[in-house]
């Protein structure tokens, strides 16, 4: 198959919509399918063919930084989309979390007579409830006027899936998202680097993700508190320096990548992850490969990845006294973490991205199918 991934983000950018579409066009091309990237100009430049990591090639769009958050770019108006979609000769086109530039994406490929796939990763509706306190109404019809127009829409998640539902998405499907159990494992863990870490030998607690205001990682603050715990911060964001005051003692590490991430993981001893509006929560699988337990809210995501009481433990979002007390009820217990971690790693080892990908595939073949069926 000829596939054209029109994605709102890809490396370098750290995100869960720029490492889905990477491994996305990775396993493709391991499949031996031909994709091209269609994705927003780094700050760097526009890129090209020769993106660094990507397997494919890229062809970047315009784009200009998102007021108040420059880590994210937003797409400027473009012919280059639908260019992409005829040169490449697409068979279909899957739109990786579309929001502006996956906007022009669908109507170019529905313009061409082309397939579209759409995968749902981004909670609109909760960030709309986040950084402006309305227009939760808005964002989901522009949700449902965008995935309406797909032939099909993969959810990551039964939050997720059953959200669309309820705002009348149709052709909603489920599809999971994968994890590198090579890269992420507990044989990772690493005494050198968490005695630099936690210098007083304190159990480390850790958040990996980007610091922004609907993450909400200022619940971790109570955290913070406990006698013997050491909170560590991975990821960048504006966010920053708010909670540099709100988690006193807390270390931040800053963005980290790839195998040093993975060693980060691995070295922790609790992973706490505080977001509400997690569509899948690619991080928390990270940690359970890591064989590292879990505290998350029992919303999103989460709640297919942790198994409350088994891998880790689900509290009230937004409920930073849950936090605090389930934290603190697993540094108590050094072997009630051994065995949720070890459960979790066993939960996650057959969740590859090879796995996921062929799934991904057979959604494609489907869509194929069903078009040639209908045209027959």
């Amino acid at each position: 198959m000829r596939v054209v991934i029109v994605t709102e983000s890809f490396p370098p950018d750290v995100n869960g919509v720029a490492h889905c579409a990477l491994q996305t066009a990775r396993h493709l091309v391991a499949r031996g399918h031909a994709p091209l990237v269609v994705a927003p100009a780094t700050a760097q430049g526009t890129g090209g063919g020769a993106d660094l990591r990507a397997p494919c090639p890229v062809v970047r769009v315009p784009s200009l930084p998102l007021p108040g958050y420059p880590q994210v770019r937003v797409a400027l108006p473009s012919r280059r989309v639908a260019a992409a979609i005829v040169e490449h000769r697409a068979d279909i086109v899957h739109l990786a979390s579309p929001f502006v530039l996956g906007v022009r994406g669908m109507a170019a490929a529905a313009r061409l007579g082309v397939p579209a796939v759409a995968v749902y990763q981004t909670d609109l509706a909760g960030y709309a409830r986040t950084y402006v306190h309305a227009g939760e109404a808005a964002a989901w019809r522009r949700i449902r006027s965008v995935h309406a127009a797909a032939d099909r829409t993969l959810a990551p998640s039964s939050a997720a899936l059953r959200d669309l539902e309820t705002h009348a998405v149709p052709r909603v499907s489920l599809w999971p998202r994968g994890v590198d159990t090579v890269r992420f494992r507990p044989q990772l863990r690493d005494e050198a680097l968490r005695r630099r870490l936690a210098p007083g030998g304190e159990l480390i607690v850790g958040y990996v993700g980007r610091l922004a205001p609907e993450k909400q990682i200022e619940l971790l603050s109570g955290v913070c508190g406990l006698d013997g715990v050491k909170v560590v911060i991975v990821g960048d964001g504006p966010s920053e320096p708010g909670l540099r005051e709100a988690l006193p003692g807390a270390v931040f590490l800053g963005r980290r990548i790839g195998d040093e991430l993975a060693r980060i993981f691995a070295s922790f001893d609790v992973f706490a992850h505080t977001g509400p509006f997690e569509t899948f929560c690619q991080t928390v699988q990270e940690a359970m490969a890591c064989g590292v337990p879990v505290v998350a809210p029992a919303a999103g995501g989460p709640l297919d990845l942790v198994a409350h009481g088994r891998t880790g433990l689900l509290v009230p979002p937004r409920d930073a006294a849950a936090m605090h007390d389930a934290v603190r009820s697993l540094a108590d217990d050094a072997e009630l973490r051994a065995a949720y971690g070890a459960a979790g790693r066993a939960m996650v080892e057959g969740r590859t991205w090879a796995a996921v990908g062929d799934q991904l595939i057979g959604h494609y073949a489907d869509v194929l199918s069903t078009r040639t069926a209908v045209a027959a």
